[in-house]
């Protein structure tokens, strides 16, 4: 029995479920050679992250950007596609909402600037997708070499745009003027005053219903099923009538747009202006969020809290225990893409032999 052949229920959620329990006893191991307990750092992080409603609520808005990331190399991978350029995308797509916020926060309400934010760093993460979808597929210049290549030139691009142009005069923090009220994502604590004096907004509902919507296109409309089509056999869909050149540079756009939205949050829903390097890895923790929830909406959602939850339990952690540094919330992080990525089918055989001799 290969992998493949494996029930649904068994690639869905166990094997990525004893990845992930892999991953966490390497670091179990890492801390213990640190010479602290690993039961007590989990307890740390668990009470930071989860149970306390302040870590909660911060857990929930580092879920939001990844979400969107995850979204983003997940509809990609659909198509056969692997857009490791979400970190680039996300990165000019904030441009795209900060020009839209400089441009218009003194003269349009609230109701009228925020879906304009929104569409900005949707357009502008599309269109920063767009050359390397199109390279793909007419030139044939695989996605990979050019969306890492992207992701520098978008790098080195905002910090040129920003340090020359957009920051205030007589400033020297490398950011734009900070946006006017009106810009802002209305935050949860208003409505629910024991989350704290946290970011969490409504991008996280955004999010949610960006999840939903991809689940509803995926995987019920005709649409996504050529999508599919084109990921499992580019050949077989060729024939059956899909143009994959059309396929591939629409579905890159969607990527760009998908990653474009991550800025969102942490623009209007946190910081109010735009930074050098806000997006802070964002987009590369989506790669493995889409690895890891195996680009089925729930599991993106598990995956992108998951990844919140280390990321602001990982905070406290090293704030608490000396001997853990703050890079650790990275060991993990590649220790989840090592297993849940290059080694997802790890456990794959031993759970066919063991469904075998149940037979």
């Amino acid at each position: 029995m290969m992998n493949k052949d494996l029930p649904r229920w068994a690639t869905a959620f166990v094997m990525p479920l004893l990845n992930l329990l892999s991953a966490l006893l390497v670091t179990a191991l890492v801390i213990h050679m640190l010479g602290e307990s690993p039961t007590e750092s989990l307890q740390i992080l668990i009470n930071s992250a989860v149970i306390n409603p302040e870590g909660l609520s911060y857990t929930l808005f580092y879920a939001s950007t990844f979400i969107f990331t995850g979204l983003a190399v997940s509809i990609a991978m659909q198509a056969g596609l692997f857009n490791i350029g979400a970190e680039g995308q996300m990165y000019i797509g904030g441009l795209g909402l900060a020009w839209a916020m400089l441009a218009f926060d003194s003269t349009l309400p609230g109701w009228m600037l925020i879906p304009l934010g929104v569409l900005g760093a949707a357009l502008f993460g599309a269109l920063w997708s767009f050359l390397p979808g199109y390279l793909q597929a007419k030139r044939g210049s695989h996605v990979v070499v050019t969306t890492i290549m992207f992701n520098f030139i978008a790098s080195q691009l905002m910090n040129f745009l920003i340090v020359k142009y957009m920051i205030p005069a007589g400033e020297q923090n490398p950011a734009s003027r900070a946006f006017a009220a009106a810009a802002e994502m209305p935050r949860l604590n208003q409505w629910f005053p024991v989350l704290g004096e946290t970011p969490l907004n409504i991008s996280f509902f955004l999010a949610l219903f960006a999840l939903l919507i991809y689940g509803v296109v995926v995987s019920r409309s005709a649409w996504g099923f050529k999508l599919r089509a084109t990921g499992l056999n580019p050949h077989a869909a060729h024939y059956a009538g899909i143009r994959i050149s059309k396929m591939i540079i629409i579905v890159m756009l969607i990527s760009g747009a998908l990653a474009g939205l991550g800025s969102v949050n942490s623009i209007m829903g946190s910081t109010h202006y735009l930074s050098l390097n806000f997006v802070g890895g964002a987009g590369f923790i989506g790669i493995a969020i889409a690895l890891m929830g195996r680009q089925h909406p729930v599991g993106i959602l598990l995956s992108a809290v998951l990844f919140g939850a280390l990321t602001q339990g990982g905070f406290d952690l090293s704030l608490e225990k000396q001997n853990i540094p703050p890079e650790m919330v990275i060991l993990v992080q590649g220790l989840i893409i090592l297993f849940c990525g290059a080694m997802e089918n790890l456990y794959g055989p031993a759970i066919a032999k063991m469904l075998k001799l149940k037979k």
